[in-house]
């Protein structure tokens, strides 16, 4: 006898514990290498000759090699499952690890973040798909965001314990140090995460000819309201993202003469507010049966926040610091819109759907540090030090790209509810 899918209630609470815990230490591990370059920015730059252009570079890199990662992980999630998946690819990600610990200039540094970016391909939405495997569609952004937001323990440890830890043994010592736990957390999810709960027939596999790939992979394409979807997807993590894990760093190093523990401070709290954001948000679709209604409103704070930002910002720290955490505090709708991405497709085609989805977060998440990079560059550095007009330049050019995608995503997307 099989249970119901969309039936939670027999599902035994320590096999949930283990799962959520295991997705959290996972999407932990990914988030803490995606914002690790910020605190120490400062440092990387001064021992590796790195330009702004170049510590855009290593940061696109890593979302780079991760985009590119998200076709052949949706196919690999419907052939091969999750947890195998996950297991693969944690080689490359203990060894981009590692090799960050090494590098000896610009080219080596992005080496390395490239290889990890590919390692980590499969973090983010093996939470999306074992959520919806486990706990039903409608669910999945309550269920999601709980681990999301669990997750941003990654992005703290990037910020105030990465920078404590590097005064005590130095940033390669810490680089060592996240190659070990990532191998660690890699061994654990295999052991601990199954892809489909106790007491539920696994759906058969059939391996795939290669026509039916490309027609399923034809058919996540052609499947109706995605673009406007896509489109929003592409800027609403990549326009927190490109602050939290690269530019917050240096834009207060440069703007207000942070050291690097108080950048860690900031940082932290900026991880923590993202973290209290998507607890909040994440269960909203499903009270007020909307996603199109959370996902606009959401997007205008972000635009007003980053306009601030440029306007303000350097008059004060203080005033700075609060625009920083209130900018990560109000971009924390982004599962939000994959749960509407994910609506959109059939079972059958979960994997593809959701990684295609994710590809265009991080193909934002990948271009937007190497624009932000490009505009801070183009101002010229008195001692090393970039002026306020540089960033406030950048955070404009942030807020334009977000503006584009909602425009689109406002005039065309249709509304998923999750009660129908």
């Amino acid at each position: 006898m099989t249970r119901d899918p969309k039936d939670t209630s027999s599902l035994a609470p320590g096999a949930v514990a283990r799962l959520i815990a295991a997705l959290t230490a996972l999407t932990a591990m990914s988030n803490f290498h995606r914002a690790n370059l910020g605190a120490l920015a400062p440092e990387l730059a001064r021992d590796l000759s790195l330009s702004p252009d170049a510590l855009g570079l290593a940061n696109g890199a890593f979302f780079l090699t991760l985009g590119l990662m998200q076709i052949p992980v949706g196919l690999m999630f419907d052939r091969i499952g999750p947890r195998r998946t996950v297991a693969l690819l944690g080689v490359p990600a203990v060894a981009g690890a590692a090799l960050q610990a090494v590098a000896v200039d610009p080219r080596s540094l992005i080496g390395a973040r490239l290889l990890l970016g590919a390692g980590c391909g499969a973090s983010f939405m093996a939470s999306i798909v074992l959520c919806a495997r486990w706990f039903g569609p409608a669910r999945l952004a309550t269920t999601a965001s709980r681990v999301f937001a669990f997750s941003q323990i990654g992005s703290l440890a990037a910020g105030t314990p990465l920078a404590a830890g590097a005064a005590v043994i130095g940033w390669r010592g810490m680089f060592a140090t996240s190659a070990a736990l990532t191998a660690l957390v890699t061994l654990a999810f295999h052991r601990a995460v199954t892809d489909d709960p106790p007491g539920r027939e696994t759906a058969p596999r059939p391996r795939e000819r290669l026509t039916a790939v490309l027609s399923g992979l034809l058919a996540v394409w052609r499947t109706k309201g995605l673009w406007p979807v896509l489109a929003m997807h592409t800027f609403i993590y990549a326009s927190a993202a490109v602050v939290l894990t690269l530019w917050a760093g240096p834009y207060l190093a440069d703007v207000h003469a942070l050291a690097p523990v108080a950048r860690g401070h900031v940082i932290l709290a900026m991880a923590a507010a993202q973290a209290a954001g998507t607890l909040v948000v994440g269960p909203l679709d499903l009270r007020l049966n909307t996603r199109k209604w959370i996902v606009v409103p959401g997007a205008c704070a972000t635009i007003s926040t980053l306009l601030a930002l440029a306007a303000f910002g350097h008059r004060s720290t203080a005033l700075a610091i609060g625009l920083l955490v209130l900018l990560c505090l109000v971009t924390s709708y982004s599962v939000v819109t994959v749960a509407h991405g994910r609506s959109l497709f059939p079972d059958a085609l979960a994997g593809r759907g959701v990684t295609t989805v994710n590809l265009f977060q991080l193909i934002g998440s990948t271009t937007l540090p190497v624009l932000a990079g490009h505009v801070v560059g183009g101002f010229p550095a008195a001692q090393g030090v970039r002026p306020p007009a540089a960033y406030a330049a950048a955070f404009i050019a942030v807020a334009a790209c977000l503006g584009s995608g909602l425009l689109i995503y406002l005039l065309f997307a249709r509304d998923s509810r999750p009660r129908g």
